[in-house]
């Protein structure tokens, strides 16, 4: 019978993209493979995966699409929690019949290996084990996190209160403290459901026959060695670790054009550019998005800026629900700004190509919210960023970023949440011309090297990758 892997990833287009990148990696090195991705519907609007989809399955004939009956959360439903991550567990739990269905029917003409699953995907390891099939998880975020969540179900234990009670910054083995705050948000109340869909998964995990997570061992050399050691599972057991990464998206466009801001970018000076883009949820209000652009016009530099529909609500960071319905850029930035700046900036609205921008010689900075695919993307292109996290792990992703890996500078918040134009022109100078900057560029090109090395044969994430083959061949 044929080889197969089966993946399941949360149905976010961030984490898609990931799960996808795993299975062309492990088709390169066992092409006798083939690869099932079993696609559900989302619980929320996490961006659409159809267009992304249909390429893949255009150009990568082994790896093979199963989509379920779609799936609604029952009209009784109701939960007090006001994360999105509570809708996600709760549609992927009531996914776990398909599951079912579809590692039976593939089973009968496949020798499963493994079934490789998101973090949110938990619900499914029941079902792995049921049908005794060896279960994965694949950590689409980086080993500073992956130790965090290791780690919670023994903070749990320790502590009687939530995260957001406490009056210290929280240390956990192989990362910097970090504040209560800046942890991701559905973890800081103990009571909330998603914080429990979490610390279930968190559990599971501990469980499972491996963790594969896209970073690479010169990148996060602490939080690798404390998982590795066990002692972010001081009491129980901790799996296998495969660090296969960086796994980025090869970023092609197949319809033989070339996109604005690529022919805009070939007419500016070598690393002259900064480059501000927010991934595939991240928005803002009008009022931010404005200091914004104060603060780039203020700062004198070059700049490309992706641009989405903005919010009314200053506490929505993440575009999960419907935004202000399409408006054009004149009535959201202030009056003339694209009129001063056409010389020296382009802004375009919703998409670039981001690694095709990232990878220009003309791009010299980078403003991310600090998702973990665009962190890996800009350390492949070996850009240096500020780091501007807005939802999920991002505040988590910011502490590592400057004070472990040093490979990109803060954006500071003021009191009431908003980021002033003159925190903008300051951050922008200090990354493009100032000694900050160059410290930060210098560290970034470095870990670029490491990261070739890494993925070169014979190199730390290749060698992961082949422990993880010959596991299945000891099965």
């Amino acid at each position: 019978m044929k080889e197969a892997l089966v993946l399941y990833p949360s149905p976010a287009i961030g984490h898609l993209i990931s799960m996808v990148e795993l299975g062309k990696l492990l088709l390169t090195y066992r092409p006798s493979l083939s690869i099932h991705i079993l696609i559900t519907n989302q619980a929320y609007d996490a961006g659409s995966t159809t267009a992304y989809i249909t390429s893949v399955s255009a150009t990568a004939p082994s790896i093979v699409f199963h989509f379920f009956p779609a799936t609604t959360l029952p009209p009784d439903f109701s939960t007090a929690s006001p994360h999105h991550e509570t809708l996600a567990f709760e549609l992927l739990r009531l996914n776990n019949p398909n599951v079912h269905h579809t590692l039976t029917s593939i089973s009968k003409n496949h020798i499963i290996h493994g079934f490789i699953i998101d973090f949110f995907c938990a619900p499914a390891v029941d079902v792995a084990r049921e049908l005794k099939i060896p279960c994965y998880y694949f950590f689409t975020s980086g080993a500073c996190f992956l130790n965090f969540l290791l780690y919670t179900p023994t903070l749990h234990d320790k502590f009687d209160k939530s995260i957001k009670d406490f009056d210290a910054p929280i240390d956990v083995p192989g990362t910097p403290s970090i504040l209560p705050s800046d942890v991701i948000k559905p973890l800081q109340d103990r009571y909330d459901e998603a914080y429990k869909g979490f610390l279930d998964s968190s559990l599971k995990m501990q469980t499972s026959t491996g963790i594969i997570v896209n970073t690479f061992e010169k990148l996060e050399p602490r939080a690798i060695r404390a998982i590795v050691d066990g002692e972010c599972v001081p009491n129980g057991s901790t799996p296998p670790l495969y660090c296969i990464g960086p796994l980025t998206s090869s970023g092609r466009h197949d319809d033989g054009r070339s996109p604005e801001s690529l022919t805009w970018l070939d007419s500016q000076p070598r690393g002259s550019v900064v480059f501000l883009c927010f991934g595939s949820l991240g928005v803002f209000t009008v009022e931010q998005l404005k200091e914004i652009a104060l603060g780039l016009e203020r700062s004198g530099h070059r700049f490309l800026w992706v641009v989405r529909d903005p919010t009314n609500d200053k506490n929505q960071k993440a575009a999960t629900s419907s935004t202000v319905a399409d408006l054009d850029l004149g009535s959201l930035l202030p009056e003339g700004f694209l009129e001063r700046t056409k010389e020296r900036g382009l802004v375009v609205k919703k998409w670039a190509p981001q690694v095709a921008v990232l990878s220009h010689p003309s791009v010299g900075g980078f403003v991310t919210h600090c998702g973990w695919n665009s962190v890996l993307e800009a350390v492949r292109a070996g850009v240096p960023m500020l780091a501007w996290p807005l939802y999920a792990e991002q505040g988590h992703n910011k502490v590592v970023l400057v004070q472990e890996m040093k490979i990109a500078l803060p954006v500071d918040e003021s009191e009431d949440g908003l980021v002033s134009s003159e925190e903008v022109e300051k951050r922008v100078g200090e990354l493009m011309e100032r000694e900050e900057g160059e410290t930060v560029r210098e560290r970034v090109l470095a870990m670029k090297e490491e990261a070739e090395a890494a993925l070169s044969p014979g190199g730390s994430s290749r060698l992961a990758l082949a422990k993880l083959i010959e596991s299945w061949k000891r099965e």
